[in-house]
């Protein structure tokens, strides 16, 4: 019997099927990629923002949760800001930290600008991403909104993965389990 290449997921009601991917010999996790799903990005910042306290800004790392970001800032009208991956020229004495992560195999650096980091200084804000998997990539932007003196309300995502879903800190919409084979 073949193996099904693809998960369905619900997203606080809305499905989606999400294509198997191996992580090794014996698990797969299943592909979430928002980009490019409008429907799945606006209905998944309308129920975070639900289930989130107030806040003053959003921040959230470089990528993929960039549209999920963009649309919890139209639809709250709060301001939103990306933690970098690389400096910019742009950017006035970046702040930095390392995080090592599932889905990047290896180090990365995330940099917010110190003109933003201004910004936020002292506000509530809530962190943003697409899946938390081991949660380095919000660990990494809690670490680097705490240089800030930030007061951080809510971290938040799309979907956990594994058992980061059981997490109590991380508000998230649904679950992407590990797939044994």
């Amino acid at each position: 019997m073949a193996e099904d290449k693809y998960f369905t997921v619900d997203i606080a009601g809305l499905k989606r099927d999400l294509l198997r991917c191996p992580l090794n010999d014996k698990i797969d996790i299943a592909a979430f990629i928002m980009f490019g799903d409008v429907e799945l990005t606006i209905h998944s910042a309308k129920e975070l923002l639900k289930r989130l306290p107030e806040f003053d800004f959003i921040i959230t790392p470089e990528a993929k949760s960039i549209p999920l970001a963009y649309e919890m800032s139209r639809q709250s009208g709060k301001q939103y800001f990306v933690a970098r991956k690389k400096p910019k020229v742009y950017m006035k004495d970046p702040v930095s930290v390392n995080v090592t992560s599932i889905t990047t195999q290896g180090v990365q650096t995330l940099l917010l600008d110190s003109i933003e980091g201004d910004i936020i200084r002292g506000k509530r804000v809530i962190l943003i991403d697409d899946v938390i998997s081991t949660g380095e990539s919000l660990k990494a932007i809690e670490m680097l909104v705490k240089k800030f003196d930030c007061e951080i309300v809510a971290k938040a995502a799309v979907l956990a993965e594994g058992d980061s879903y059981d997490r109590d800190d991380i508000t998230v919409l649904g679950k992407l389990p590990l797939i044994e084979k």
